[in-house]
C-alpha cells in the first residue's frame, strides 16, 4: 500500500475492548480501515448497527468482525427503552472505549453510558450540523461528556474550539480514501468511453459529475434547503450549458430515504431534468469509481460537508470544484480545484466556465493529477487510520 507497513500495537500498550456504533448499516463504509487498524495491532473490536441486512454489516461480516444489532433504532419515540437496552448491551461488552460516528450515534453513546467507567471517542464525520444554531446550542454542553472528539476535518475542530473545547480534545484525522483502489489506473483504459456509451453521453463532451445522496431539507438548519447543493447546481447548469451546449451533467445519488426520494422528484420536475438532454441522473451505484473516471471535473456544492466527495475524485485523478463549506475546501488546493461560496449559483457558473476552459486548453490533465498528488499527501486511508488508533490508544490510557 501507499504509505508502507502498518504498526503494531506500541510496547507498553494493552489490549483494549473497543466497541464501535453507528446509526447507519448501509453507509459508513468509511470506518472499515480504522476497524481493520485497531484490529491490526491486537484489539479486540465489535462494531454495533442498526437492525437489518446492509452493505456495511455485509462486509464487517465479511472480514471477520463480530457485528451486533443494536437494541435503539435511533428514533425519539424509542428513545427512553432503547438507550435503557443500549446501555445493558454496553455494560455486558464491558469495553474500555465506545467509539461512534455520526451526531445521532453520539447522544445515544453519551447518554447511555452515562456513570459507566468508559472512555468516549466521539468521531466527527461531518460537521453540518453545527451549521444549526439550535444544535450548536446542544453541543455546547454535551462535548463535555466525549473524552475525545476526533475531527474528520480541520473546520469541525475549529467549530468545537468555538464551542469552548479545548485544543487537546479536538484533534483532527481525516476519514481518508483507499489511494490503490481509487486511482486513475484502476478502472482500466477504456472506462471512461465504456460508462460514456453505457449511460448515452456524448464521448467528446464536457462532462461534470456529482456524486451525492439526496437529503431532504430540514427545517433548523439551511432555511429548509438541501443540504448537498443539487438545486445550487441545477439552477448554475441552466445558464453554463446556454453558454456551452457541449457540456453534460451526471448526477449520481437518489434519495436518502422516502423523504430525500420525494425531494430529488420535486427537484427533477422544478428543473425539467427529465426533458433535459444534457443532464444523466442515476440512481446510487456500487461503484463510483467509473463515474469519476468518465468526467473531466467533479461538483461538491454543499451548504455544509466533510471533505466527502472531492477526495474520492482528486484520488482518482479528477479536479473538483467545493463550495467553501464545512471541510470541503481542505480536499483542494488552489492549482486542483475551484472553491466556491455556497448557495451563490453565479459564481458556481463562474468556476464551471473556468473548468470548461482548462477543458478546452487542455490544462485539467494537469490539474487533476495535483489533485491526487495532493490526496495521496493528506488522505491515504492508512495512515488516516493510524492516527485515529493512536488517538483511541492514548485516550484509553489516560488516567480518569
Amino acid at each position: 500500500m501507499s504509505v508502507g507497513p502498518r504498526a503494531h500495537r506500541p510496547l507498553g500498550v494493552r489490549q483494549l475492548r473497543i466497541a464501535v456504533l453507528v446509526k447507519t448499516n448501509t453507509g459508513g463504509m468509511w470506518l472499515l480501515p480504522q476497524v481493520e487498524e485497531l484490529r491490526h495491532r491486537g484489539h479486540e473490536v465489535t462494531v454495533v448497527l442498526p437492525q437489518g441486512a446492509g452493505r456495511l454489516t455485509d462486509e464487517l461480516e465479511r472480514r471477520g468482525v463480530d457485528v451486533l444489532s443494536s437494541p435503539y433504532d435511533f428514533t425519539l419515540g424509542r428513545a427512553p427503552i432503547g438507550l435503557l437496552l443500549l446501555r445493558a448491551l454496553l455494560r455486558r461488552l464491558r469495553p474500555d472505549v465506545v467509539q461512534y460516528h455520526l451526531i445521532a450515534s453520539a447522544y445515544a453513546v453519551r447518554l447511555a453510558t452515562l456513570g459507566l467507567p468508559v472512555r468516549r471517542v466521539h468521531m466527527v464525520a461531518n460537521p453540518a450540523y453545527l451549521e444549526s444554531r439550535l444544535v450548536r446550542s446542544v453541543e455546547r454542553l454535551l462535548w463535555r461528556l466525549d473524552d475525545v472528539l476526533i475531527c474528520g476535518c480541520r473546520y469541525a475542530s475549529a467549530r468545537y474550539g468555538e464551542l469552548g473545547c479545548p485544543p487537546q480534545r479536538r484533534p483532527v484525522a481525516v476519514y481518508g480514501v483507499d489511494t490503490d483502489a481509487f486511482s486513475p489506473d484502476a478502472t482500466g483504459p477504456d472506462q471512461r468511453a465504456k460508462l460514456r456509451a453505457e449511460l448515452g453521453i456524448d464521448q467528446g463532451a464536457f462532462l461534470a459529475v456529482m456524486v451525492a445522496h439526496v437529503y431532504p431539507p430540514r427545517w433548523f438548519i439551511h432555511a429548509g434547503r438541501g443540504v448537498k447543493g443539487h438545486e445550487v447546481l441545477l439552477a448554475a447548469w441552466r445558464t453554463f450549458r446556454r453558454r456551452h451546449p457541449d457540456a453534460h451533467l451526471l448526477l449520481v445519488g437518489g434519495g436518502w430515504t422516502a423523504a430525500g426520494e420525494d425531494y430529488r422528484r420535486r427537484l427533477g420536475e422544478r428543473f425539467g431534468v427529465a426533458g433535459d438532454p444534457g443532464i444523466t441522473w442515476v440512481e446510487s451505484v456500487a461503484d463510483v469509481r467509473p463515474c469519476y473516471a468518465a468526467a473531466d471535473v467533479s461538483v461538491s456544492p454543499s451548504l455544509g460537508d466533510g471533505p466527502g466527495a472531492a477526495v474520492q475524485a482528486g484520488a482518482m485523478g479528477v479536479p473538483s470544484i467545493v463550495s467553501a463549506a464545512g471541510g470541503l475546501p481542505e480536499a483542494v488546493t488552489e492549482r486542483s480545484g475551484w472553491v466556491v461560496p455556497p448557495g451563490d449559483p453565479a459564481a458556481l457558473v463562474a468556476a464551471l466556465d473556468s473548468a470548461y476552459q482548462g477543458w478546452v486548453a487542455g490544462r485539467l490533465g494537469l490539474c487533476g493529477r495535483l489533485a491526487r498528488r495532493h490526496i495521496l499527501t493528506s488522505f491515504d486511508d492508512l495512515r488516516a487510520a493510524a492516527e485515529v488508533a493512536d488517538i483511541v490508544e492514548d485516550v484509553a490510557g489516560r488516567r480518569r
